[in-house]
């Protein structure tokens, strides 16, 4: 059967929105054509219009993309189900109009052997909501003594390497990393942080880590791995991507190595392009996040940096907790918030609602972008191309809502604002994954 997106506001070459009809068949886009044009243009020669099975479904003018993607997330299954699965995550992921996700490795068991990373995979086929990614770690559990099989986790499926959650804390680990996978041409995914500066503090180095007595997270502890990285890139030509950035030192050091041509390319999160330190209202966990919320100078120099394609993509870092865990103050509760079902909504209603950014830049990082830093085959809403889809409502506005959330998590900084451009529909593969009730 075919599907017919009907009355899609779509995006042209120049950044302007045209009204048109999109025909789906067998999980890809078979034509993006003119509102006005006949149907049985489109159908094979010799057949009757009237005799095709269609399901068509009206949009009524609503912004129509190319599916979301998220290059770094945390799904917490296996090990850590009482915060996310693979399953409620899939569903967060697609409620917020993501089509493809990855995942870091950081579960229990981590992901470092062959097993695991189908387990991962096996559990989003089951799921089939989001197409889900699985990264696995450079280091045997994490713990930077001792690589992992690199050719088996690809052969198992795994698209990258990266000890996301702590930094890998060997220079000769990392350079023997940047090695083997240079030869497998594939990435090195880095969270950047220097142990030896950030043992027993919970928020940025500043004003209000002092306020309240709070040991605090030197904007350094960030740099001096990106800049220790950026030097092994050179030397082995790893594609090496750094994670999400939060410090003007950083954006710095990645430009000047983007500048002499070493192979790097980088992500940012929503909060750390939104919120700074001084914004948290106060010990509420629930704004404690890894990298954590930095000064307004690194704010907008993570804005500028995304702006001159310093930084090349957005990403969520969605880190579901329970409400048990966050419940245990700044000081104790883990790092993280979840970012699937705000993402979008927040970064139009900030930047593109305003004037700042166009509405094809937002879309761009948040599509194009990634599939091109990692060679996806989606992020395109062209005639040939996956089925992967977005519907999203740029009129309507709401407040984000926790109780709402397909996640089960619930630690956000972000409730009670009110914001536009919510995701209303979402097709995987031709397949709708998710409609909001109104227009179900």
């Amino acid at each position: 059967m075919l599907q017919m997106i009907k009355n899609a506001s779509v995006l042209n070459k120049a950044g302007e929105l045209e009204q048109k009809n999109i025909i789906i068949s067998e999980g890809k886009i078979l034509s993006i054509h003119d509102v006005n044009a006949g149907f049985s243009l489109f159908v094979e020669e010799g057949t009757n219009p009237s005799d095709v099975n269609i399901e068509e479904i009206d949009v009524e003018g609503k912004l129509v993309v190319p599916g979301l993607i998220d290059m770094h997330v945390h799904l917490r299954e296996p090990g850590f189900e009482h915060k996310e699965t693979i399953e409620s995550g899939g569903r967060s992921a697609v409620k917020g109009g993501f089509t493809t996700i990855a995942c870091m490795p950081n579960t229990r068991p981590v992901t470092d052997d062959p097993e695991t990373v189908q387990l991962v995979l096996n559990k989003a086929k089951e799921a089939n909501l989001a197409k889900v990614l699985p990264y696995a770690a450079i280091t045997i559990n994490e713990l930077g003594r001792e690589l992992t099989d690199f050719d088996a986790l690809k052969a198992a499926g795994a698209i990258g390497f990266t000890d996301d959650g702590v930094g890998v804390q060997s220079a000769q680990m990392m350079k023997d990393a940047m090695k083997k996978a240079a030869a497998m041409d594939m990435p090195v995914i880095a969270h950047c942080e220097d142990n030896s500066l950030v043992e027993g503090a919970c928020v940025a180095e500043g004003a209000f880590a002092e306020k309240h007595g709070l040991k605090g997270i030197p904007n350094e502890s960030e740099a001096i791995h990106v800049g220790r990285d950026i030097l092994l890139a050179e030397a082995t030509g790893v594609h090496y991507h750094v994670c999400h950035v939060s410090t003007e030192q950083s954006v710095r050091l990645i430009r000047e190595a983007k500048k002499i041509g070493i192979k790097v390319t980088a992500e940012v999160c929503p909060h750390h392009l939104i919120l700074a330190d001084e914004d948290i209202p106060g010990l509420d966990a629930n704004w404690k996040m890894n990298p954590p919320l930095r000064s307004r100078r690194d704010v907008e120099a993570c804005i500028e940096g995304l702006e001159d394609g310093t930084i090349d993509i957005i990403v969520t870092d969605h880190a579901p907790h329970s409400e048990e865990e966050k419940a245990k103050g700044m000081e104790l509760a883990p790092f993280g918030i979840v970012g699937f079902e705000t993402a979008f909504p927040l970064l139009y209603t900030k930047f593109v609602a305003t004037g700042k950014w166009s509405l094809s830049f937002l879309v761009e990082k948040m599509t194009t972008e990634p599939a091109r830093v990692f060679r996806l085959d989606t992020g395109r809403l062209e005639e040939g191309a996956p089925a992967d889809i977005t519907v999203i409502d740029l009129n309507t506005e709401r407040a984000v809502d926790p109780t709402e959330f397909a996640t089960k998590g619930r630690n956000t900084p972000f409730t009670g604002w009110e914001l536009k451009g919510w995701p209303v529909m979402t097709f995987v593969d031709g397949k709708k994954v998710y409609s909001d009730s109104t227009l179900s």
